[in-house]
């Protein structure tokens, strides 16, 4: 199987499960604000952890600095 034939089934395949979809969320079977709030919840979850790990390495770096900042003044008081 060469590489158009490989890209043209993935773009069919696509095409059908968007028309799959298409039709569940228009007829009712597929209840989408449940599912979107789920995602949208992990989401905000995600993004909390990060500016938290983000907000965690500044502070470590703010504090390897006042180290650094105190070890250089020792050095040259002496």
């Amino acid at each position: 199987m060469n590489e158009t034939t490989k890209y043209r089934l993935f773009f069919l395949g696509g095409v059908v499960l968007g028309a799959l979809g298409t039709i569940a969320v228009t007829r009712g079977k597929l209840d989408v604000k449940p599912l979107a709030t789920d995602l949208l919840s992990t989401g905000i979850d995600l993004k909390d952890k990060a500016m938290y790990l983000v907000e965690s390495a500044k502070e470590d770096l703010a504090d390897a600095v006042a180290e650094a900042q105190v070890k250089s003044q020792e050095r040259r008081a002496k």
